[in-house]
């Protein structure tokens, strides 16, 4: 994610706002997750970045059936 576009639109560096194309775009790359499983993600832990890499690599540890890694 770009400095210009953070400061351009005012964002939380600590949060992904699941309205904008360019963060989903970006998180699903530095997650490798696909964006539906962004978007549950964000649903179940919140839009924190930290709370969403944790659920994910909890996931992944338990080899969760519903997740599919990039």
């Amino acid at each position: 994610m770009t400095e210009a576009h953070l400061n351009q639109n005012n964002r939380d560096r600590q949060r992904i706002n699941a309205s904008d194309g360019y963060e989903l775009n970006y998180w699903t790359r530095q997650l490798r997750c696909s964006e539906q499983e962004l978007r549950s993600a964000i649903a179940i832990a919140g839009p924190e970045i930290i709370a969403i890499r944790g659920y994910l690599q909890a996931k992944r540890q338990r080899g969760g059936d519903d997740l599919v890694c990039a």
